[in-house]
């Protein structure tokens, strides 16, 4: 865990390396204060009060605060060039906590991941201020401590054998505790993560709770994860200890040596602005930047690492597992297929099962299919009988339980994300459309379409009404001013763009009138490749090779023919269609049906 926390910090500090080179560059200046503090107050007790030259004095003194000043001044640049380290990495860790929990909650037989909102709340805010505040307090630490040392060495070599060794015992004793704090550390953050998963849960399921009269069980459950987060926190505030002590090693015995020494000092020649140089050095400098580095790194640091390390160690365990898999070679029917080239991607489905819950009945049961490159599938089905599953699961969204699901003989799940999204495009009922211009939307899966190329597929979609009405393309597209109709042609054109051998269209047109579906539905079907509609109305079916037929773990498989002769199911469906199709009396033209068939979802 810390390995791989450290190599991210590291990884995350070597792509900024400028922006670090001149952080370092304002803690040196920062640390002239503490190099001149003693060395100025030696010189004014010495040279000025002790000699009877008052102004002389008051100079050195007045020195030490223009030095004082030069570091403040520092210090505010310093803080501005924090932010261009700390900010990158802020950005790269909520990455890698969205993209892990996507993944794990994605995942086929483990439970989503709902402790994946905390760590991206609040692990990778800790983790932000902690980085900048242990940057800060080690360079703070090392430019401070090696001025004080050098000061002291300037005023007298023998000043060294009272700081140095006590000051190195602390700095030993702190790094030997740091494992130890480390495993509390990381112990509380794990006690912490349990507790939010498990109240989260009963928060979600209070109904269900009380239905099932439950309560006492779910409260000794839930106290038990909050009393573990508690002992994780006791535990830690015990081993803190470790850490006030290597302070008063490091920090404070200097001091203790100092002023017990001073009588032997002065003896030995050494002035008494020296050894009151020699106090200003540990009292001023050294104290409190080895409690910066102590309570810093013992604490915001430990947070840093433990929470990082959390970060990076659940992000890569969500991920899909096993190396990047091998892309089918450009020319087999697996391959992303040009606009003109007439090759789609194959889909097998082999045995496939799938359910939402280990004790619920399965959506999809035993499915086997196989659809060639270019084929038209059409899936239909009551609401609720499985297609937006169906569709999930060919898309690679959804992992199956048993059997396997192909595209061009590859499985759909070894297939990394990129390579994935080459393969196919997958159009949910519910279009998105994000804040920017209409031509970002239009081209976000093809960035460097041309110009000509969407034109085509706006024109072959029927989206150019759309364009002309927001002003074209460079006009802004806000997703609250636009109509459930106008962000799914916004998203049928973003499909239509990329090479993609295989779209899946689930329900993306039930918000469009059917002349404008029939439209978009033949763009799709003209356009090279393989196509699967999740059909609402008998004319998608019609316009398909073949249909399938859903209705809970049962599947028909069959031309619309072959289907009205031998599926009741399929004769009911074509027939309500019909009904709910059917104009009005006393009013002209088809209407919008109402029905769980009809309706998106």
């Amino acid at each position: 865990m810390t390995g791989r926390a450290g190599g991210l910090l590291l990884a995350s500090l070597r792509r900024r390396r400028g922006a670090f080179v001149r952080l370092t560059g304002w803690s040196l200046v920062q640390g002239v204060p503490a190099f001149l503090s003693g060395w100025a107050v030696a010189r004014a007790v010495d040279d000025g009060f002790l000699a009877g030259r008052t102004g002389t004095g008051l100079a050195w003194l007045g020195v030490l605060a223009a030095a004082i000043v030069l570091g403040a001044w520092a210090t505010h640049h310093a803080t501005l060039g924090l932010c261009a380290v700390v900010e990158p990495l802020r950005d790269e860790l909520v990455t890698l906590v969205a993209s892990g929990t996507l993944h794990g909650s994605a995942r086929v037989g483990r439970p989503a991941d709902t402790a994946g909102v905390a760590r991206l709340t609040e692990h990778v805010e800790i983790a932000r201020e902690a980085y900048g505040a242990v940057v800060m307090f080690v360079q703070g630490f090392v430019v401070t401590a090696v001025g004080v040392l050098l000061g002291l060495a300037t005023l007298d070599p023998a000043l060294l054998l009272f700081v140095l060794p006590p000051l190195l015992a602390g700095l030993g004793l702190f790094a030997a505790a740091l494992r130890a704090l480390a495993a509390r550390q990381r112990a509380v953050v794990l006690a912490d993560e349990r507790m939010a998963e498990s109240v989260g849960s009963v928060t979600g399921g209070l109904r269900d709770v009380v239905a099932c009269g439950a309560e006492d069980l779910v409260r000794e459950r839930t106290g038990e994860r909050i009393d573990a987060t508690a002992r994780a926190t006791r535990a830690l505030a015990r081993a803190t200890a470790l850490r006030t002590a290597s302070l008063g090693v490091g920090g404070w015995l200097p001091l203790v040596l100092l002023l017990a020494g001073a009588p032997w000092l002065v003896q030995r020649g050494v002035t008494t602005g020296a050894v009151l140089g020699a106090v200003t050095y540990v009292t001023q400098g050294l104290q409190p930047a080895l409690q910066g580095l102590v309570q810093g790194v013992g604490g915001s640091g430990l947070w840093l690492l433990v929470t990082v390390g959390r970060i990076a160690e659940v992000s890569g365990a969500a991920a899909p597992p096993g190396p990047e898999a091998p892309e089918a070679p450009e020319r087999s029917t697996a391959a992303a297929a040009p606009h003109g080239s007439g090759v789609g991607v194959g889909v097998e489905l082999d045995g496939v099962t799938f359910g939402y819950a280990r004790s619920a009945e399965p959506v999809i049961d035993r499915l086997d299919l196989v659809l060639r490159p270019g084929e038209h599938l059409a899936v239909v089905g009551p609401s609720g009988a499985g297609k937006s599953t169906f569709a999930a699961l060919v898309a690679g969204v959804l992992e199956p339980a048993a059997g396997q699901v192909r595209l061009g003989g590859v499985p759909a799940m070894s297939l990394a994300g990129d390579g994935l999204a080459r393969h196919r495009v997958l159009i949910p009922q519910e279009a998105y459309v994000f804040a920017g211009t209409l031509w970002e939307n239009l081209t976000y899966l093809e960035p460097g379409a041309a110009r000509a190329a969407v034109d085509a597929a706006v024109d072959a979609v029927g989206a150019r009404p759309l364009v002309e009405r927001l002003g074209g393309y460079d006009a802004p597209a806000e997703p609250q001013e636009l109509s459930a109709g106008e962000r799914q042609l916004v998203a049928l054109v973003r499909a239509y763009l990329p090479a993609a051998g295989l779209v899946l269209l689930d329900e993306a047109t039930c918000h469009l009138d059917p002349a404008a579906e029939a439209r978009a539905e033949e763009a799709f079907a003209r356009r090279p490749g393989t196509l699967v509609v999740c059909a609402h109305r008998i004319s998608s079916a019609l316009r398909a090779d073949r249909v399938l037929v859903l209705d809970g773990a049962r599947a028909s498989l069959g031309t619309h023919e072959e289907l009205m002769a031998g599926s009741a199911l399929y004769r009911d469906l074509v027939g309500h269609w019909e009904v709910t199709a059917s104009p009005t009396p006393g009013r002209s033209g088809s209407r919008r049906s109402g029905s769980a068939l009809r309706s998106c979802g």
